[in-house]
């Protein structure tokens, strides 16, 4: 088992390479306007310094957020085309769920991710390789209640330390911990995500209402 691990949900870019007992190699760097620029390269650092060649890899493991729109489906594009290029299977796994199983707490909490617009994408878990609800996006007052008393972890949680005051890391997902929980999976015959976008809500682009469209007559 070879998987190459990526994750671009969140402002971190990160890949890695894990080969079913350890991970070999991994790249991670948090830029939140240059996915884009920053995966590939990522990608070769991890060949690279693991010493195998990209062919050698049998399944491609991608998070699949929530996340921005225009980030998220820079890593799900690129898995989707290394995986039909090499053709090896791709692997969805909730970003939220990669941060759970990094921070490797045994008792409920809480994993919450920045949503902008004052939001949090976040979920409830029961430990950290047991997700208790949905994946949401919500203001974080608006969750208090149901969060209160809970450790947390994820950048969303450091960002509103009044909803989240016992916030942890890990701050951002790793395409390590990510790889890691999917070798676990594999090995246990469970089941994984689709590898198409989990967004929750509409692009921030939208067009304009009352937008009229101009055809030459």
């Amino acid at each position: 088992m070879l998987l190459l691990a990526m994750d671009t949900a969140t402002p971190a870019v990160t890949a890695a390479l894990h080969d079913g007992s350890s991970v070999l190699a991994e790249s991670s760097s948090v830029d939140a306007r240059r996915h884009g620029e920053l995966l590939l390269p990522a990608v070769d650092r991890v060949l690279a310094e693991a010493g195998v060649k990209l062919d050698a890899v049998t399944g491609i493991v991608v998070g699949v957020g929530p996340g921005p729109y225009t980030g998220l489906r820079v890593g799900l594009v690129t898995a989707a085309t290394f995986a039909s290029a090499l053709g090896v299977p791709v692997h969805g796994v909730c970003t939220l769920d990669g941060l759970a199983y990094a921070a490797g707490l045994d008792t409920p909490f809480v994993v919450a991710t920045d949503a902008r617009r004052k939001e949090v994408y976040w979920a409830r878990y029961e430990n950290a390789r047991t997700r208790a609800t949905d994946a949401a996006v919500d203001r974080p007052a608006d969750i208090a209640g149901q969060v209160a008393g809970m450790p947390a972890v994820g950048a969303g949680a450091l960002l509103y330390p009044e909803t989240f005051p016992d916030n942890r890391g890990p701050e951002n997902v790793s395409a390590a911990a990510l790889a890691a929980l999917a070798a676990e999976k594999l090995r246990a015959g469970e089941e994984f995500l689709p590898p198409l976008p989990l967004y929750l809500r509409r692009p921030d682009a939208q067009v304009p209402k009352n937008y009229k469209v101009v055809t030459p007559k």
